[in-house]
């Protein structure tokens, strides 16, 4: 079969279409419709049963895109907001309705909320360790191109300061950040040519940030960098291969004693290049702001699971589940982040918060029989969301 396409991906309408899926999952649509069974009805519902080690928490995102692929089927959905911070096993998406209508939709699903999930977990656990230090995303270069908006997106949501996609303002409205790579510099043969070049000819609002690893010291090349660009000198960043990198922590503190030595403590030092959790925690009192790319564009991945946790029975809801999974539709209660329950749907009662507040019912309907209730939430109140339960947090 000839391919024509210039880039090997689906087209969205494949995904809307039900296309974008497994085979077994079109076989059971099959067999359900030939054997009449195409209107009966079930619970799915939607958690993660495995985090990468050490991490004790995930940030749930995705939900508006899951919710546009399942638009207009005869589907009721419920789901905790986007940007919800969650443990495993915790319910966070409840699909009710014909299994024929749905099965066909697990794959993009679940493909789509795991991605999601695990770039923006990544990010927030990033941006946690960074505390208030900028952490600007631009890992764009490790993953396919097609999908540039949803992993800034998704980085965004975290809590990161800035992307770099240029995509990111034609379908974000988020304005890109970033100054030089190496290639400017390697091209022009010479670190202050190349640093006087982008003065002259890069818009005056971006800020002057000198890349001072590419030919020699870095030291060296931060006195240098202070004293071509004087007073226009935002900051310096480091990007030292890691083969070169040595002792980055020495090295951040042999450059800032020099600037300060000198005169230039007000140049800022950013520092980009294999950085995680951990390597931020050591570096971030001595640096103003990190750049981060491969460590959130492929993070540890999230398990985000679908399964039929209860099938209607003559007018009744009967639990039901394979082995290993909890049957019966469940309820998230959060009182705070430290008090949660999970109880079965069919509780009557809401349990009783300890401070005597009135519980937060986490999963709401968002969408019934294929229509959308809710509309799609701005980035910034969904990161503002984010936030504000990472400040509640103390541990990664």
């Amino acid at each position: 079969m000839t391919n024509n396409k210039k880039l090997l991906v689906a087209d969205p309408n494949e995904v809307f279409s039900g296309e974008a899926t497994d085979i077994y999952f079109m076989r059971t649509k099959q067999v359900l419709e030939k054997a009449g069974l195409s209107e009966k009805k079930v619970r799915a519902e939607i958690h993660s049963y495995g985090f990468p080690e050490n991490y004790s928490w995930a940030v749930f995102s995705g939900v508006s895109e899951a919710l546009k692929i399942l638009e207009g089927k005869k589907l009721t959905v419920y789901s905790v907001p986007e940007g919800t911070i969650f443990r495993e096993t915790y319910p966070l998406m409840l699909i009710e309705g014909p299994y024929s209508e749905l099965v066909v939709y697990e794959t993009a699903l679940l493909g789509l909320l795991r991605h999601y999930i695990s770039i923006t977990t990544r990010a927030a656990r990033i941006k946690k360790a960074a505390g208030e230090k900028q952490v600007i995303f631009f890992g764009l270069r490790s993953i396919h191109p097609i999908l540039q908006p949803m992993a800034d997106k998704a980085a965004l949501i975290g809590g990161v300061d800035g992307v770099s996609g240029v995509l990111s303002q034609k379908y974000l409205g988020v304005k890109p950040m970033g100054t030089m790579p190496h290639g400017l510099i390697i091209t022009v043969g010479s670190q202050s040519e190349a640093w006087i070049l982008f003065d002259k000819y890069v818009e005056e609002d971006v800020p002057r940030i000198a890349l001072i690893d590419t030919f020699s010291d870095e030291r060296e090349e931060a006195i240098i960098a202070a004293k071509t660009l004087k007073d226009k000198l935002y900051g310096v960043r480091l990007d030292t291969p890691g083969s070169r990198r040595g002792n980055m922590k020495r090295i951040i503190k042999e450059v800032r004693w020099a600037l300060d030595l000198l005169g230039y403590n007000r140049v800022k030092i950013f520092v980009s290049g294999g950085l995680d959790e951990n390597k931020i925690i050591e570096l971030k009192e001595l640096v103003d702001g990190f750049g981060v790319g491969t460590s959130i564009a492929f993070p540890p991945s999230i398990d985000i699971s679908m399964d039929i946790v209860e099938v209607e029975e003559n007018g009744t809801w009967v639990p039901r589940s394979k082995r290993g999974k909890l049957m019966g539709a469940r309820k998230w209660y959060r009182c705070s982040m430290e008090e949660e329950y999970i109880v079965p749907w069919s509780s009557i009662n809401q349990p009783d918060c300890k401070n005597g507040g009135k519980p937060q019912d986490m999963l709401i309907k968002v969408m019934e029989n294929g229509k959308l209730l809710v509309d799609e939430e701005d980035i910034e109140k969904i990161r503002e969301r984010v936030k504000k339960q990472l400040e509640k947090i103390e541990y990664l």
